[in-house]
This record gives structure tokens, sequence and C-alpha cells, in this order.
């Protein structure tokens, strides 16, 4: 697609550069006359059929010859540039939306994993006080698990 868009672009100045390139009211003794080149027939072009084509012609059409060839390679060069670029651009906004939709389930994970916290805090608080109001006496003291919730061992009614 990129060689497409450069072309197209390339196809308006096409007619102007083959004229610089060899100009109709100045014929050089020393060049030949050479059928017009397309702008994707020079791109297309390997060196030794360049060079083959430009046996013959004078030094300032050469120059010119190959200094168009190397502006239309430039050119399908950037145009891939900016097309990969895009390209990566789309795959990493892609992995940052996922990234980010990741980030608000986890917060929401997160919240529901406190409430539960808190849901167990105050019944375990609502235990103590139940404890403490009819004298039930807990032999050890909360052991802390993993869980981070301290766990009663063994309780038994005070006597007295």
């Amino acid at each position: 697609m990129s060689k497409k868009i450069f072309l197209s672009q390339c196809k308006s100045d096409a007619a102007a550069a083959l004229a610089a390139c060899s100009p109709p009211s100045r014929p050089s003794r020393t060049s030949t006359p050479t059928a017009p080149i397309s702008d994707n027939e020079l791109v297309a072009m390997t060196v030794k059929e360049l060079n083959k084509l430009l046996k013959g012609l004078n030094k300032d059409e050469i120059i010119k010859l190959k200094q168009r060839r190397r502006t239309l390679k430039n050119r399908g060069y950037a145009a891939n540039c900016r097309e990969k670029r895009m390209s990566q651009k789309e795959i990493l906004e892609g992995e940052k939306d996922g990234l980010r939709a990741e980030v608000e389930r986890l917060q929401r994970e997160n919240d529901v994993v406190k409430l539960e916290l808190n849901s167990l805090k105050n019944k375990y608080d609502a235990l103590q006080r139940f404890a403490e109001v009819n004298r039930i006496r807990v032999l050890s003291p909360p052991i802390m698990y993993s869980t981070g919730f301290p766990h009663i061992v063994k309780a038994e009614p005070s006597l007295g």
C-alpha cells in the first residue's frame, strides 16, 4: 500500500522530472534518444540495469536521473516508515487499552476484597465484645494467619 501511495504522488511530478532529465530544446551530441522512464520502472530497476540505461547520456542527464531515482526511493522508504510507525502505534494503543481494562478489573476486585475484610473485622470485633460481655475468657491470644485475620484457638466461659 505504501508503494501505491508514494507512486501516485510521484506520477504528477513524472512529466516534469522527465523533462528536466532530457530537455528537448538542447539535445547533446553524446546522448542517445531514450524512451521516457516511468517512476515505477525507475524505482524497480536494479543499479546494473540503471547503469546500462545511462550509457551514452551526458553527465548532467545521468546526475538528474540518478537524483530522481534516489528521491523516489527515499519517498518509498519514508512511506514505509510512516506505515510501520502507524501500525506499531495501533498495536501499542491496543495493548494500553487492554492493560487499562485489567487495572480497572483488579481495582474492582480489590474493592470487593476490602469490603469482605471490613466485614470480617466487624464480625471479629463483635465476637470480642460478646466474649467480654459474657465473661468468656480467651485462652490463647489471637493468631494471625496468612489471611491477616486473627483467629480464636480456644475459648471457655470463665468461672466466677
